[in-house]
């Protein structure tokens, strides 16, 4: 669980943390093993339904909302609940057993997609959450103790203290402007500190390589091994241009702040490895609570086996997904071969198919004189593209004749040059959005 190209420093910090979980029981670095071996081997099908039907219980018996069930029903009896379902009657969820919420841990959403809202996770949750992210991290090339630069926007309720980044080795690096000044800056910290792993918004890693090619910059000696990229969709152009850029692998996180980091993209495809040690997946269909074939796009249901002090169960959290399902001698890998975001912002063509966002972010972002882009739904079949850049460099027509096969010939896309695309509060982009009514609902 080591990396060979650490320094002195970071190993000892790497050896320091895993010595100290040891004499705290070992609990992480069991959860550590357990995760090997299931992203080898797959997970023990018996074991998922014994810690689910063990959460279902604890549920009943410790929260108002589950109170009304027998403590053996089945999952899917339960109700599918999402933020609202939470937000309207919150104390509801929260178990008896962590009313004093000692030693728990408050992780609170951006809202960039509504009103944020806050996870209360208990003290074994919190263990196995940094033990599932030592993992996942170790996949994506990191080993803890590693020096790492986290790129988002740092509002007030997660920043770290000073304290904590020398603890982590880690640096805190503030997206909210991305101007050329303010990449230059971030590349001379980053080759200064000596960097080894990125983690940051998609769009923010993406400007950064747009802006490495635009001024020739020269990356060669920087000491970056790793790159991860979170919260936003990476087109496939932008994530191959790092790679040869750093000369470094680039796999995404699939994650979220209710839950943690739950999965990873494999390292030359666009399919998530899903953590099933921890979580457990149902893909249910768009328009019911029916379960979604495998290979058939549906919604991400989740249900977390390591929260008590909260318990969810079938949370929709309001992605959409394409899964592929491997069973073999009573274990199971889980894998999103299509992960489409956002099913508030899915874009449909116009017969009413949902079509991937790869088929706009892969088609626009290497386009000549485009600095930026916005792709919008509108209506049934009316779209609206927001460009910003070079109008003299821009060719219109190859862009709209390289998506109109796919959403259809009968599509009314509306061009609107505009001089930025506004960031949200939470520091992210929107590439994609549907504001159809239809879609809506």
């Amino acid at each position: 669980m080591s990396r060979s190209d650490m320094n002195m420093a970071e190993r000892a910090r790497f050896q320091g943390f895993m010595i100290l979980d040891r004499f705290r029981g070992g609990k992480i670095e069991e959860k550590i093993r357990q995760d090997i071996r299931a992203y080898n081997e797959g997970t023990l099908i018996y074991e998922t339904n014994e810690k689910i039907r063990n959460l279902i219980a604890h549920a009943v018996r410790t929260t108002a909302f589950y109170s009304k069930f027998p403590e053996d029903v089945e999952l899917k009896d339960l109700p599918v609940v999402n933020k609202d379902t939470w937000r309207g009657d919150y104390d509801a969820f929260i178990s008896s057993a962590y009313s004093d919420r000692k030693g728990c841990r408050e992780m609170t959403t951006s809202g960039s997609t509504g009103t944020p809202f806050t996870m209360i996770q208990d003290p074994d949750k919190i263990k196995l959450n940094t033990a599932d992210s030592i993992f996942l991290g170790m996949l994506g090339g990191y080993a803890i103790g590693e020096k790492m630069a986290f790129i988002r926007v740092w509002v007030n309720n997660v920043k770290k203290s000073r304290l904590r980044l020398k603890m982590e080795n880690s640096l805190m690096i503030d997206s909210s402007s991305l101007s050329d000044e303010s990449i230059a800056k971030i590349m001379r910290t980053l080759r200064r500190q000596r960097v080894k792993v990125l983690v940051g918004y998609s769009s923010a890693l993406g400007e950064i390589s747009r802006w490495i090619d635009a001024t020739g910059h020269d990356t060669r000696k920087y000491s970056v091994r790793a790159i991860i990229p979170i919260s936003e969709t990476m087109p496939d152009t932008v994530r191959a241009r790092l790679k040869e850029q750093f000369n470094c692998t680039c796999q995404a996180w699939y994650s979220n702040e209710e839950n943690g980091i739950m999965g990873l993209q494999l390292p030359d495809s666009n399919s998530y490895y899903i953590n099933s040690e921890s979580y457990f997946y149902e893909i249910l269909k768009m328009d019911s609570d029916e379960p979604a074939e495998d290979g058939e796009l549906g919604r991400v249901v989740i249900t977390d086996l390591t929260n008590y002090a909260f318990p969810i169960l079938r949370y929709d959290n309001g992605d959409t997904a394409v899964a592929h399902t491997e069973i073999r001698e009573g274990r199971k890998k889980l894998f999103l071969t299509e992960l489409y975001g956002r099913r508030s912002d899915l874009i449909y063509d116009t017969s009413g198919h949902a079509v991937t966002p790869y088929i706009i972010t892969n088609n626009f972002w290497d386009v000549q004189g485009v600095a930026q882009y916005q792709f919008i739904q509108t209506g049934l079949k009316d779209y609206e593209l927001r460009l910003n850049g070079d109008r003299s460099l821009m060719n219109v027509d190859d862009m709209l004749g390289r998506i109109l096969p796919t959403l259809g010939e009968d599509a009314n896309i509306n061009v609107v040059y505009v001089d930025e695309i506004p960031v949200l509060a939470s520091g992210k982009r929107k590439y994609i959005e549907n504001r159809c009514p239809e879609y809506q609902r």
